[in-house]
């Protein structure tokens, strides 16, 4: 499919236009310059036919070094790119960073469409005139906002010269198929995005060593083992309390977000800090959603043994309720043991999709039954009487019986144990769901026991009879 990548100063409008065409939500939009760091695709089909879209990060004059690796992610889409949109403020008119960005993309040789978006409220023709002097061609105007131009975009995309669209496939050619998600989450400067980087062998995603620098979630795709997969990087979550601009907030909902749509989440903890509270509380999230977990400890690298004992220790204290899932300690800048910690995502992902078979499930529940009996309560024992599979991600089983309501937490724990060991079941939660017999004599009368005497008189009314 050809490919558009998006380019311009900050705050011009590129995110909108990326959602717009894609028509999605995926770029994170706010009047905030700078707010787009990494490379973000995207599927467009206009008209009729497929794009692949890149966003990209706004391109500023005097930059520090985290804003060279946002520009440095920019030129590397430019050079993806079959076709540039150069896109530029049309309220606030030319300026020099503009035609410096115009020279730079020019000495690429790459075909540029200009784009003159924020067009509302004004005339077309007077805000674009200006920019004629950039010697770009005739500019577009658009108001990528309200939707504004769109349709003229759209032509004018189909019939340029350093573009060849293709025709969309048929739905009935393109069937869905399962492919891993795997979130990878955790508090900011953990090292999420070098992990992907290094998972990738390449500087894909901007990785800086200051809280923060990933402000969107970033879909990756990548194949391992002849595996299809998209590595979801996310920004940093921060105790509620620390999360003072608006921005931080909606990155960290993009986070959560993240979460509900994985398979499965890699949880990265940093080695050099103490397990906090807001580690066991992004952990609860993750479990509350059923998903799949992988725990990685990073930057392991030039501890002392001392300090790797203690780390063992609050993780074996604080994070029991996480016993299911495997634990690697990795180094993502060195890249130690990370593929270890892929290949548990991949074995948690089949563990929380397989299937079981009801006759296999009910001898499993037999042999538990015989091992350990359900306890009495008020004189009868709780009844257990088959099982079956309910669901999958996370695995759930139903368990039919008598007096379920009543089953203690500690005997569904030790169900929850012996279906995972049994089963083999690793890296994801295992959920149980208690049903009751339904009494086929619930809510009937009970009919009243005939006494001797009245036995008596109907005998007799029977012989006279």
């Amino acid at each position: 499919m050809p490919v558009i990548a998006l380019l311009g100063r900050p705050n011009v409008g590129k995110s909108t236009l990326f959602n717009r065409l894609t028509r999605t939500r995926d770029a994170l939009v706010a009047d905030f310059p700078g707010l787009t760091r990494d490379r973000q695709y995207g599927h467009a089909k206009l008209a009729g036919h497929d794009f692949i879209v890149i966003d990209t990060g706004g391109l500023i004059d005097e930059a520090d070094d985290i804003d060279d690796l946002m520009i440095q992610q920019s030129f590397l889409a430019a050079e993806e790119a079959d076709l540039v949109l150069f896109m530029v403020d049309g309220q606030q008119g030319l300026n020099s960073r503009d035609e410096q960005i115009a020279d730079q993309l020019r000495r690429m040789g790459k075909p540029i469409l200009l784009i003159v978006n924020k067009i509302d409220g004004v005339n077309e023709l007077i805000a674009t005139s200006e920019f004629h002097a950039l010697g770009l061609g005739d500019p577009v105007g658009v108001a990528a906002s309200q939707g504004r131009g769109m349709s003229e975009l759209t032509t004018t995309l189909l019939s340029h010269p350093g573009l060849e669209p293709v025709e969309a496939r048929p739905v009935e050619e393109q069937p869905e198929q399962q492919c891993l998600t795997v979130a990878v989450i955790g508090r900011p400067n953990v090292g999420k995005s070098t992990l992907i980087n290094r998972l990738l062998g390449e500087e894909r995603l901007v990785a800086y060593d200051q809280p923060g620098t990933t402000r969107d979630s970033i879909n990756v795709p990548l194949t391992y083992n002849n595996e299809p997969m998209i590595l979801i990087d996310t920004a940093g979550v921060r105790r509620r309390g620390r999360i003072k601009q608006t921005v931080e907030k909606f990155s960290v909902v993009k986070t959560l977000q993240a979460i509900d749509q994985a398979n499965v989440v890699i949880m990265m903890l940093d080695a050099r800090e103490s397990i906090a509270d807001q580690d066991a509380s992004l952990l609860g999230y993750i479990l509350e959603q059923g998903r799949a977990l992988v725990l990685a400890v990073n930057k392991w690298d030039r501890l002392s043994e001392e300090h790797r004992q203690e780390i063992r220790r609050q993780l074996e204290r604080k994070l029991t309720f996480t016993d299911f899932a495997d634990l690697h300690f990795i180094s993502a800048k060195h890249g130690t043991a990370i593929f270890d910690v892929l290949d548990s995502a991949v074995r948690a992902y089949h563990s929380a999709f397989r299937r079981y078979s009801t006759p296999d499930l009910n001898r499993l529940l037999e042999d538990m039954l015989a091992e350990h009996q359900p306890p009495i309560v008020r004189g009868r024992r709780i009844k257990l009487r088959y099982i079956h599979q309910g669901g999958v991600n996370p695995p759930l089983f139903i368990i039919h019986g008598n007096q379920t309501q009543s089953v203690p937490d500690s005997y569904r724990r030790y169900l929850i144990n012996r279906i995972r060991q049994q089963l083999r079941i690793k890296g994801t939660p295992v959920q149980i769901e208690f049903r009751g017999s339904k009494n086929p004599y619930a809510g009937k009368r009970k009919k009243p026991k005939t006494s001797e005497k009245d036995k008596r008189k109907q005998r007799e009314h029977r012989r006279h009879r």
